[in-house]
């Protein structure tokens, strides 16, 4: 007899269907698993077994053969075991219901517990595209499946409660999405950071905008102070970047037990021994890195240059796309990867170079070689240059708290939503994501500003990437006016965070 359930398996950012069939034959005992298994799903024999015989029930005896399809694409994780329990029963008539509208995903323990897995969102996603309206997952799983509407999950503990409900004697109540309350923690705010007005100013932009940013200053000037409350005034994530984001987190194993959708934008502060490999994703079968776990959030590299060369120059391509392909020899995977990048620098090894009070120790072919460290590709891709100059004690030893993170966030909140309003049906959300092809329709500037673009692209020979990156930057301010032309002020203001890179990178020139 042969009988077939149903599962998922899972590539980069991609879900299939995977039937499972199994053989029930006369002949010496064999237990043979074959559709491209990896090592975890090859274990799942020893797994299946062990827990069908101390659940009560008997191991089949003769030749066994179970067939993952299709047989070309490769099956990894132990999230089969459940779907090759539920099979091998049903062939060996231990069990008779019907599950052809049913998707089974879990990990068996061998006492018969049924343990979380990875991915259960994207594949619950493709479940329900797949036309089944049942899904039994692990019943820490459960909430995150439970985001789909139209699909039936079914929280699973372990194998007896499966086989009770599937043959209708005790029902497992469906799932229901959980919304995790918010953290009670102290939170990380603006009104914390004394001085530095310029600097939130060009956070705030770069929050509105979505832009990149670079932070450069010595020791102590709060570049990572500021970098860590940039969260605190971004705007709430829509529906669709929230599952997005969750997807990822899903695949990834980082999603908070009992999670459904993540509420909050991603923080991502790699270290700076981070290989190429974790920054971008990879791996024999191909993971999301910090990139992609960064998607719709910020990504904050401290200690920029101390970072591995490889790793930050393949930051070019995915800053560009949105995208990062990971290609290996059993395919290729794609993760999404739209995130603000946040950088911060020492101006020198010693930190103090530039500095007004503090001689700088380093000799100049050092401080030269540690500014090359940061590519001028991989710089030109930053839209805002901020130089955090050291605090002054009269700042830090004022009373008076700074501007507190709700009130930006205010602001913010209302140029994302008239950026929203205007892209709502081009596919992207924010100014720095506008496409080539819209410049002319949406970065409309007056003639003095024209004027004033021309001298200083002239002046200071910006690319052609750099350029519309001042548009953007520009557009941006200009949203936070309350819209309408980009004005000479507009760009005016955004030149000013182009022009730090001639101070140090150039200034031999």
């Amino acid at each position: 007899m042969v009988a077939k359930t149903h599962s998922m398996g899972i590539f980069g950012m991609e879900a299939f269907p995977v039937e499972v069939e199994t053989d029930l034959s006369s002949g010496l005992p064999a237990f043979e698993l074959v559709g491209l298994p990896d090592a975890a799903v090859k274990e799942s024999k020893d797994r299946v077994r062990s827990a069908i015989k101390n659940c009560g029930f008997q191991f089949p005896v003769g030749r066994i053969t179970m067939n993952l399809a299709p047989a070309d694409r490769k099956k990894a994780g132990p999230l089969y075991d459940l779907p090759l329990l539920v099979s091998l029963l049903t062939a060996s008539r231990q069990l008779s219901c019907q599950t052809d509208d049913a998707v089974f995903l879990g990990e068996l323990s061998l006492s018969g517990e049924v343990r979380p897995v990875q991915g259960v969102l994207v594949m619950a996603c493709k479940a329900k595209e797949a036309g089944f309206t049942r899904l039994f997952v692990p019943e820490r799983c459960a909430a995150e499946a439970a985001v789909v509407e139209g699909l039936a999950v079914y929280p699973v503990r372990d194998v007896l409660q499966l086989l009770s409900h599937l043959r209708g004697e005790t029902l497992i109540e469906p799932a229901v999405p959980v919304n995790l309350p918010a953290e009670t923690g102290p939170k990380l705010d603006f009104s914390d950071v004394k001085g530095q007005p310029e600097v939130k100013r060009a956070m705030e932009i770069a929050a509105s905008g979505g832009h990149n940013i670079l932070l450069l200053g010595p020791p102590g000037s709060g570049k990572s102070m500021l970098a860590k409350r940039l969260p605190s005034i971004l705007p709430e994530m829509t529906f669709e970047e929230a599952l997005e984001t969750t997807k990822i987190y899903s695949i990834s194993g980082s999603l908070p037990e009992g999670a459904s959708l993540l509420k909050e934008r991603p923080f991502r502060s790699p270290h700076h021994t981070t290989s190429t490999t974790g920054l971008t994703g990879g791996g024999t079968v191909p993971r999301p890195g910090e990139i992609s776990l960064a998607h719709n959030g910020v990504l904050f590299l401290d200690e920029l240059p101390e970072f591995p060369h490889a790793a930050l120059e393949a930051l070019r391509q995915p800053l560009e796309n949105g995208t990062v392909e990971v290609v290996r020899a059993i395919g290729s995977a794609s993760f999404p990867s739209r995130f603000m990048l946040v950088a911060a620098m020492n101006p020198c090894p010693c930190g103090y170079f530039g500095h007004p009070t503090r001689p700088c120790t380093c000799p100049p072919h050092a401080v030269d070689r540690y500014l090359e460290r940061v590519s001028g590709p991989l710089l030109d891709r930053m839209d805002l240059h901020i130089e955090v100059p050291p605090v002054e004690f009269d700042q830090l030893s004022g009373g008076g708290d700074g501007e507190p993170s709700a009130v930006i966030r205010k602001r913010v909140a209302a140029a994302r939503e008239l950026q929203a309003k205007r892209y709502a049906k081009l596919g992207f959300s924010c100014n720095a994501q506008i496409p080539d092809s819209h410049f002319p329709e949406f970065c409309q500037v007056t003639e003095d500003a024209s004027r004033l673009l021309k001298r200083t692209f002239e002046k200071f020979g910006l690319s052609g990437r750099a350029y519309r990156r001042v548009l953007k930057v520009a557009r941006t301010i200009a949203d936070l006016d309350g819209g309408g032309p980009i004005g000479t002020a507009h760009v005016g203001e955004a030149v000013q965070y182009r022009t730090l890179d001639r101070k140090y990178w150039q200034r031999g020139i």
